[in-house]
Parts: structure tokens; C-alpha cells; sequence
């Protein structure tokens, strides 16, 4: 009966997947047949104005990217040393005081950090940048590098600690260091489970949308500085759906991009998930 009930329970979840896949392919597919799909792969502009609309995903993919490698950028280097020093310097009484903690800032709702970046981190990086806004996108990807960083340290740490310990004994009978022992040995052991903390973070820093609707500016520009607002594509599908009419080309635009969002995050856990199998520590 277990195993039925399991059975049951995975095969919903598996059609739920599926049924919400097609919805946003549905509902995606009128916009391409009445938009060229070239202008709107190439296009630089977003301007869904009802007498002539102009819908270029340049701007918006541009947008979630740099958003995104920004906060990558500020969470990968603070995450894994973070996970290192949990796992092979800090004392075990120091470990269960600082993971716990740790795994509860990755709870709380992204509506706290943004608010922290709109009252704090905006304010202060105007003022010491002398910008115009403080909303930009420097702002928004430090923000969410906050908000990865709870991940990247658990994931990591929990590979870090998987590591057999018959491989550190070894290390060290050779005559290793603990420093020499924790990144010639441990580290590339859990490199699979690193790859997978990465990654985590990545579909949650670019998923995100409550924290960049409220930090990153929500300009549709394409630009190379930091410091200008941007227009995500999650920022744009919150912004503008509630106020879009139903069946209307600007409406469909909206599942549009939301195909594009998912078919990133697709091809990117597929090569990961790729590479982590043929990736064995020798």
C-alpha cells in the first residue's frame, strides 16, 4: 500500500510538472504568431505601449544575467569559504552554533532582503557612489548574493562532510597539512556536491523576483554599468502582468519570456547535472 501511495503521490507530482511546461507553452505560442520571433530574440527595446509594441528580450535577458552573475560574483567566493571553514577549521561546538544560523537566514522571505536593500543598501550606495538612484543593479545582485549564500554554505558544507574520512586519515598519515588536506583532498572529493550548491544558487538568484522588483530599478536598457537600473525578466512578468488584458499580444509576451526563463534554467541543470556524473575524484 506504501509503495502505491508513493507511486501515486511521485506520478502527480511528475503530471503537475508537465501541465504547468505546456500552460506556459500554451499560452506563449499566439505571441509567436503574431510577433517575429527574430525581433524578438535580437530586439533592444521594450516597449509594450498599445499602439505600437515593441517587444525585445535583449534588455530583459540582459537584465537577469547581470543581476544574476553579480550576485554569484559576491555569494560563491563568501558561500565556499564559509563551507570550508565550517568543515575543516572551526571547532565542532562553533559548527552547530553557525549552521543552524546560517540555514535559517535561508528562510526568510525574500521580502525582508529586499526591504533591507530598499531601506539600507540603496540609500547608502547612492550616497557613497553619488548615483542618481540607488535602485541598480549592483544593489540587486549583492541582495541576492545575501540570499544565496545561506545555500551555497549548506549544500557545500554538507558535501564537504560526506567526504569519506579514510581520505583526510590518509592525507594526513602521508604527512599533509589540515590546510593541504582540506584543498588538495576534501575539496576536489565534493566537487560534485560545490557544483550542485552553485547551481542552487543560481536558480534562485535568477528566479528571483520580489527583490529585484523592489531594488533593481526597473529600467529595460541595455547596459555594461553596475550602477544604471535594470529590468529582469521575473521584475517584468510582476510589474506587468497584473495590469495587462488577457489574450492580448503584450499578455502572451509576458509567458513569452517566461518560456525563455525556463528553458535557461533547463539547458543549465542539464549540462550541470551532466557534469556532475562524470565528475569523480581520483
Amino acid at each position: 500500500m506504501a509503495k502505491w501511495i508513493l507511486g501515486i503521490i511521485a506520478t502527480c507530482s511528475l503530471l503537475l510538472l508537465v501541465a504547468i511546461t505546456a500552460m506556459l507553452f500554451y499560452e506563449a505560442f499566439p505571441f509567436f504568431t503574431q510577433y517575429s520571433i527574430v525581433d524578438f530574440l535580437t530586439g533592444c527595446r521594450w516597449r509594450p505601449v498599445a499602439d505600437s509594441p515593441v517587444f525585445g528580450l535583449l534588455p530583459l535577458l540582459w537584465g537577469s544575467l547581470m543581476v544574476t552573475f553579480i550576485a554569484m560574483l559576491f555569494a560563491l567566493p563568501l558561500g565556499i569559504s564559509t563551507a570550508l571553514y565550517l568543515n575543516g577549521v572551526a571547532s565542532t561546538r562553533v559548527r552547530e552554533i553557525m549552521k543552524p544560523i546560517i540555514e535559517l537566514l535561508g528562510s526568510v522571505p525574500s521580502v525582508v532582503y529586499g526591504l533591507f536593500g530598499l531601506v539600507i543598501l540603496a540609500p547608502f550606495a547612492q550616497k557613497a557612489l553619488n548615483l542618481p538612484v540607488g535602485q541598480c543593479a549592483l544593489v540587486a545582485g549583492v541582495v541576492l548574493g545575501l540570499m544565496v549564500v545561506p545555500i551555497v554554505v549548506s549544500v557545500s558544507e554538507d558535501a564537504l562532510s560526506a567526504v569519506p574520512r579514510s581520505l583526510t586519515e590518509a592525507s594526513h598519515a602521508l604527512g599533509a597539512t589540515r590546510w593541504e588536506t582540506l584543498m588538495r583532498v576534501v575539496l576536489p572529493a565534493a566537487k560534485s556536491g560545490i557544483i550542485a550548491s552553485i547551481l542552487l544558487g543560481f536558480g534562485r538568484a535568477i528566479g528571483e523576483t520580489m527583490t529585484v522588483l523592489m531594488v533593481a530599478g526597473g529600467a529595460a536598457q541595455l547596459t555594461a554599468s553596475p550602477l544604471k537600473p535594470l529590468r529582469p525578466i521575473t521584475l517584468t512578468i510582476a510589474a506587468e502582468m497584473g495590469e495587462t488584458p488577457a489574450g492580448s499580444i503584450h499578455y502572451h509576451s509576458l509567458f513569452a519570456i517566461g518560456v525563455v526563463l525556463f528553458l535557461i534554467t533547463l539547458i543549465i541543470n542539464i549540462i550541470a547535472n551532466r557534469y556532475a556524473k562524470s565528475s569523480t575524484y581520483k
